[in-house]
């Protein structure tokens, strides 16, 4: 499939000051590009993960991504103006993406920002982690990296569900 490429966001950023935490995508993939919400491929457990470890109060449907804010959540992409699978993003659209996705952190300033995924956590910072909190800050919010929520990322799920629940458990004792 073509990565589909416009010069303004697929989806719009769920951000704003005052957010507990900010979770980070590659990229809208083709299904959240059509559909017109985060995560909104079927086999992705994003949603599910949420409710499961307590930072929504039940499993939420892509539809209600617009809701997040009042759970404390927002939502960003490194490369919003993408729509596809994350491979094939170019080096600069990621160093376009990592420059203006930063910027945007430091100004919203949530208690927490989590990569949705190692691989992603490697292109912004450099280095591959392992789950969890991280060394590194963006202005004065920690940064945790989370491995990737996609169907297309298998055999993971008990790494996914401790990394959500360390992610959780932090927030709430933070």
């Amino acid at each position: 499939m073509a990565l589909k490429r416009r010069s303004r966001p697929f989806l719009r950023d769920l951000l704003r000051p005052g957010l507990r935490l900010v979770i980070v995508g590659f990229n809208p993939g083709a299904v959240s590009a059509a559909r017109g919400h985060y995560y909104a491929k079927p086999g992705n457990q994003f949603y599910p993960l949420l409710a499961e470890v307590g930072l929504t109060p039940r499993p939420l449907s892509p539809d209600e991504d617009r809701t997040l804010p009042r759970f404390g959540i927002g939502l960003a992409d490194l490369c919003p103006w993408r729509a596809g699978p994350s491979d094939i993003l170019t080096g600069s659209d990621i160093r376009r993406g990592r420059v203006g996705l930063l910027a945007k952190l430091r100004r919203v300033a949530p208690r927490a920002v989590a990569f949705n995924g190692l691989t992603l956590f490697r292109h912004v910072f450099g280095r591959t982690p392992a789950p969890g909190l991280q060394p590194e800050r963006i202005g004065r919010s920690f940064v945790f990296a989370l491995p990737s929520t996609s169907g297309l990322v298998n055999g993971r799920w008990e790494e996914r569900r401790a990394a959500f629940r360390n992610l959780a458990r932090w927030l709430d004792e933070a």
